[in-house]
């Protein structure tokens, strides 16, 4: 089969998700393709180049579409959900995603959605930035709590076997802890739809009550 720059850019993503970024080397990449380290080179030019286009690869895949005439609070939500769709078939490549600087159009869109969003919806620039960050912080840590991975398999949220959930999901019945007692049985009811739109929806309120008063209908 042809070597092409996407192929080349497929089995890095494939590696990063079964090993993390940390695995990612020409050698290893040529060796995963059954090609020689230097025929890379012809198509990506480096290492730090073949992980900006994986990390294009994954934000292309996002999906812009909104609902005409939609509130900036169900945009915002739109936008998130698409965020974390991606967040979830692609867990190791978008934490790369967010680890590394949007340079590129692919990359830059998403953030230009968002601002766009909240500027039409009255926020000024700092709190508009500091919103997306926090909306992007809240889908991370719910992807590392749903999923259960980190950037490599080596720094695992829990031990071997163990997903976030069970490290942090208590024993029924502890002594001492009446409260986690009581509610044991919904401490060990897992919904992560469920439990990020609640969080969502917690984030649009907030975001929501600091919109400039003549801003609010």
């Amino acid at each position: 089969m042809q070597l092409t720059r996407e192929r080349i850019v497929t089995a890095a993503v494939d590696l990063i998700e079964q090993a993390g970024a940390e695995a990612v080397s020409m050698r290893r990449i040529a060796a995963e393709l059954g090609c020689g380290v230097m025929s890379l080179y012809n198509h990506v030019p480096s290492k730090a180049a073949l992980l900006d286009h994986v990390a294009d690869r994954v934000m292309s895949g996002i999906d812009f579409s909104t609902v005409p005439g939609a509130s900036w609070e169900d945009q915002v939500r739109a936008q998130a959900r698409a965020f974390r769709q991606i967040a979830r078939a692609y867990p190791r490549c978008t934490m790369l995603v967010v680890g590394r600087p949007a340079t590129s159009p692919t990359r830059l869109r998403p953030v230009e959605h968002a601002l766009a969003t909240l500027h039409e919806a009255g926020f000024g620039g700092t709190e508009a930035v500091q919103i997306v960050r926090a909306f992007v912080a809240y889908i991370m840590g719910s992807l590392l709590r749903e999923v259960g991975v980190s950037p490599s398999p080596g720094l695992a949220a829990g031990g071997a076997g163990q997903s976030a959930d069970d490290c942090a999901r208590p024993l029924p019945g502890p002594p001492g802890f009446p409260q986690v007692s009581y509610l044991a049985a919904e401490l060990t009811q897992q919904d992560h739809d469920a439990d990020f739109e609640f969080g969502l929806d917690l984030l649009v309120h907030a975001v929501a009550a600091l919109r400039p008063a003549d801003q609010r209908g």
